[in-house]
């Protein structure tokens, strides 16, 4: 496989069609390369528009769900985020070179390690990787320029957004099969809260968030 092509294809092909069209967005996409997040069972897939399975019950994010998230939050490079979810590290390595510093959650032990070995090995030395439940946050960190939900939740925990900072930006994939709805939830006040739907998609659910609604958009 030619990598690089193929990286090209990806950006090309799957991510700037759907309407991620930041330059400085789809330059980092060949800087991070999402094949060094891969497992090696999946490498030869790692370009293909699929969540690819890392475990029984997890999936990594497609690549233009990825991009999409990134482009849409804005991050900038003072801020401050949190990445509920981490997965293997690819989007908090995307977010590291983004961020002044990333805070990375991962329920599954074994995702952490790999995680916190990827992006060691790539150089992104500005993210720290939690072994945790990301239901209730880091309340020791807060507050949030930016919390990023790496899947799907059926809600959003007000315990999350009380942990951003006012004028900070939360963005999670939310509802049930077979619709999803990226949202885009704005702090404007002590507990004023503003939201966009962003896009339609499905992604697979984050461990541990309860099913029955906490926060009413």
């Amino acid at each position: 496989m030619n990598v690089e092509q193929a990286r090209f294809n990806m950006i090309e092909q799957q991510i700037r069609p759907w309407d991620v069209l930041d330059p400085s967005v789809l330059e980092l996409l060949h800087v991070v390369h999402r094949e060094d997040f891969v497992p090696e069972a999946h490498k030869s897939q790692a370009f293909v528009d699929v969540e690819l399975p890392l475990t029984a019950t997890r999936r990594m994010l497609a690549p233009k769900v990825e991009a999409r998230l990134l482009q849409e939050l804005k991050v900038q490079r003072h801020e401050k985020v949190l990445e509920i979810g981490a997965a293997t590290g690819h989007l908090a390595a995307l977010l590291g070179h983004r961020a002044q510093r990333v805070v990375a959650v991962e329920a599954d032990a074994g995702l952490a390690a790999q995680a916190a070995a990827n992006l060691k090995r790539t150089g992104v030395l500005n993210v720290s990787v939690l072994n945790q439940d990301g239901v209730a946050g880091v309340a020791a960190e807060e507050p949030f320029d930016v919390i990023l939900l790496s899947g799907s939740v059926a809600a959003v925990p007000q315990a999350l957004l009380n942990q951003l900072k006012v004028g900070g930006r939360l963005a999670a994939i939310v509802g049930g099969e077979p619709v999803m709805r990226a949202v885009l939830v704005t702090r404007k006040g002590a507990s004023e809260f503003s939201s966009v739907e962003m896009f339609d998609t499905v992604a697979g659910r984050l461990p541990g968030f309860a099913e029955a609604p906490a926060f009413s958009f």
